[in-house]
């Protein structure tokens, strides 16, 4: 009677996993669909935009995309060499970035720049392993502590909340891509505004614009066209003006 109970618990086990680990599959394809899709529509948007500023707003998108699949795999592939690899690709990413604000500058500040941009990209490479490791080892052993009994219910209940954190997280990360292109959009078809070097970034809602304008009134239009942007919850501005 034993064996027989012990044979049904073990089977009992292997069906649950197998149903969660497809369960998770599901919903990281289904992250990783959107965090794509959504990135072709933001690198879309950026043809408004001419010269630098448009690869800016695509490598922003291209960073937005990565930081979204990082998130799903860490949810529902959270494996050291999944991981690492999507936080190899996000610390890329950022990199691009970096250089590409890089170019906004010139002569010892230019040169300053990409070196911070190159440091800070050897680091991300660096923390990617040690940091994919510290999270599968936390997930191991939380897993060690739960008994099977709690098991299939505890797989069921994680596997939706981390589908809407994922879907939640990349929806987010999107409408800050999605905002900050369209504040561009603003100033590029704005007679006053488009000539200006105004750096724009959004998180959570919040638009924060740095760089140097001419006189306070053009600092006053820069932050009155972020404002009428819909999704637009706040904005700070650190732009100064040249003297």
């Amino acid at each position: 009677m034993k064996k027989i109970l012990c044979i049904s618990l073990a089977a009992l086990f292997s069906t649950s996993f197998a149903v969660a680990q497809a369960a998770d599959n599901d919903a990281y394809k289904a992250a990783k669909d959107k965090a794509e899709s959504d990135y072709k529509v933001a690198k879309d948007n950026c043809k408004s935009l001419k010269g630098n500023a448009e690869d800016i707003c695509k490598d922003e998108a291209k960073v937005a995309e990565a930081r979204a699949i990082l998130d799903a795999t860490r949810q529902h592939q959270n494996t050291a060499k999944d991981v690492d690899k999507a936080q190899r690709k996000l610390a890329d990413a950022e990199y691009d970035l970096a250089k590409e604000r890089c170019d906004d500058m010139s002569g010892s500040a230019k040169s300053a720049c990409k070196s911070d941009a190159k440091s800070a990209h050897k680091t991300a490479l660096a923390n990617a392993g040690t940091t994919s490791t510290t999270a599968v080892l936390a997930q191991d052993a939380r897993e060690a502590g739960t008994n099977l009994a709690n098991t299939t219910r505890d797989a069921a209940a994680d596997t939706r909340a981390a589908t809407r954190e994922a879907t939640a997280d990349t929806r987010t990360a999107m409408s800050d891509t999605m905002i900050t292109t369209k504040v561009k959009a603003e100033y590029a078809a704005d007679p006053l505004v488009k000539a200006m070097d105004v750096h724009v970034e959004t998180q959570k809602g919040i638009v924060m614009l740095s760089g140097f304008v001419p006189s306070k009134a053009e600092a006053d239009k820069a932050i009155a066209l972020a404002r009428k942007i819909e999704g637009v919850q706040e904005v700070k501005s650190s732009l100064q003006i040249k003297k």
